[in-house]
């Protein structure tokens, strides 16, 4: 199969964006967010109401982790998002959202352009098991993957995440615009629907490689993706990461 080039840099810095911007309240969102653009020192400032005329009544610090979002307004439930055009969500006033703090001691309404999804408390696996590490690794980085498509968070692409899954070498092929399809689908455009995310059940690992198959279909063709992963001795924690990548006819690196 061919596929045209494509820098996939810019489409996930729009993404990245949109998200931000128009981030859709439907009960499958993030489990938690966090405050950001806010210089380290300063707050957040939650205000009574919707909007800066309302008073503040309290404050999150700069990057504070584990938000919980209650709702946003204007409100943009899934179906009334698509029935709008372009132009008609550009026209709506900036939206604001009624957030809590992780224990729930401050409450207040926020511009929703200083938070963004926090994926923050999934980075860290604990569990002892390295098939198990991998596998929920790589689950994250598909479910972070279909978060951002749908315009709920940050594509695990973009530099800030991309080292979280995969390793050094992959994560500089994956910005220097000349990748052809995308790492995780094979393809430029899809429309997909994940099977199953598992250990290979013949050989899961093998000195010290772990190997994870993604079953999946993009636009109703099956496909699979295959993962291999090991422990990163390029870093200090040697946490595990993906080192290697496979489709039908195409590979990375």
């Amino acid at each position: 199969m061919t596929f045209k080039p494509v820098i996939l840099t810019a489409a996930l810095a729009i993404m990245s964006l949109s998200s931000v911007v128009r981030s859709e309240i439907d009960g499958h969102g993030p489990d938690a967010w966090q405050v950001t653009d806010i210089d380290r020192g300063n707050a957040l400032s939650a205000h009574m109401g919707p909007g800066r005329d309302y008073p503040i009544i309290d404050h999150f610090a700069a990057n504070e982790h584990g938000l919980q979002q209650v709702t946003c307004v204007p409100l943009l439930l899934g179906d009334i998002h698509s029935k709008l055009s372009e132009s008609e969500l550009e026209a709506l006033p900036p939206r604001w959202c009624l957030m809590r703090s992780a224990d729930l001691t401050k409450a207040g309404w926020v511009e929703q352009r200083f938070i963004t999804p926090d994926y923050s408390s999934h980075n860290e696996i604990t569990d002892e098991d390295p098939v198990t590490q991998a596998t929920m690794l790589v689950r994250r980085l598909y479910k972070m993957s279909d978060e951002a498509s749908r315009g709920r968070g940050q594509s695990p692409l973009m530099p800030e995440w991309a080292s979280d899954f995969f390793t050094a070498d992959i994560v500089d092929l994956i910005h220097s615009g000349q990748l052809t399809a995308h790492p995780l689908y094979n393809a430029q455009d899809f429309e997909v629907e994940i099977h199953q995310i598992e250990a290979d059940p013949e050989r899961p690992m093998f000195r010290g490689m772990i190997t994870i198959n993604v079953d999946f279909s993009n636009f109703g063709q099956a496909q699979r993706a295959v993962f291999y992963l090991r422990s990163d001795t390029m870093r200090e924690d040697a946490a595990i990461r993906i080192f290697h990548i496979e489709h039908d006819g195409w590979e990375l690196p």
